[in-house]
């Protein structure tokens, strides 16, 4: 039976190769005991374990050997063993990400949407455009997306004006909430009609007065319209750009 492969990072924690796991329950439950063993003699701090779905039934050996959850993906489940009692395990993600776009015309129209599933089904709520980022999408590039899927209209980001930061949100986790500056590139409209009951190019002057329109939301607009924001930019030198993007102020050479 082979044992199991695991290599250790630099926080002297151990990453179990989860293409060694046998698929068997019992052959499992002798490897993670001798592995135990190994473990606990090596100054090791920490065990890393992730289980395949396809291999889920190893999951009951783990945890009646000690291992306690950490975070499940689709096709996976990873979990975590203390080898010392006060190894720092840390936290998997805290927070949803989102972007909305603040579209404005050259005729000072705004691109504003009334989202069909809203709470409160007998007003309008006239909001901005935007929604979730998808794994590894660049910020810019979710709220060009979201702009195009529910309303049609094709635009260019300019740049991020601010965000909200919120806790209680969606399974307990915190939101941050991106607000974005775009030029549209096409004006016409074609709704998600899955998501969005009406959009509209709406005159600022009605949407600031607007009393379909939150306070929130009215700020942020207004926020858009008096200030530059933060452009994208890069960094020369600094990592890939196709894992990094980053938003600040212009200025000059250092």
């Amino acid at each position: 039976m082979p044992t199991l492969v695991y290599s250790v990072n630099q926080f002297r924690g151990a990453q179990v190769d989860r293409e060694q796991l046998s698929h068997d329950p019992e052959e499992f439950r002798v490897q993670i005991e001798e592995a135990l063993q190994e473990w606990q003699a090596g100054n090791l701090q920490l065990i890393w374990l992730e289980i395949p779905i396809e291999k889920a039934r190893l999951i009951p050996i783990a945890t009646e050997m000690g291992f306690t959850f950490h975070h499940a993906n689709e096709d996976s489940l990873t979990l975590t063993y203390r080898v010392q009692t006060d190894a720092f395990v840390p936290t998997y993600a805290t927070h949803c990400i989102g972007a909305g776009g603040v579209v404005l015309n050259e005729r000072r129209e705004l691109l504003v949407v009334n989202e069909r599933h809203r709470r409160d089904l007998s007003r309008p709520h006239y909001k901005l455009p935007g929604g979730a980022l998808l794994a590894g999408e660049h910020l810019a590039d979710a709220v060009v997306r979201e702009v195009l899927e529910e309303t049609g209209v094709q635009a260019k980001f300019e740049s991020v004006i601010c965000f909200r930061h919120w806790h209680g949100y969606r399974w307990g986790k915190s939101d941050i909430y991106f607000i974005c500056r775009l030029s549209p590139l096409s004006e016409a409209i074609s709704i998600q009609e899955a998501e969005i009951e009406e959009c509209l190019w709406m005159p600022v002057e009605e949407y600031l007065a607007s009393e379909f329109v939150s306070v929130f939301n009215k700020r942020i607009v207004k926020a858009a319209i008096d200030t530059s924001g933060f452009p994208t930019t890069w960094v020369d030198g600094y990592a890939d750009p196709s894992r990094y993007e980053f938003f600040m102020p212009e200025m000059g050479p250092i």
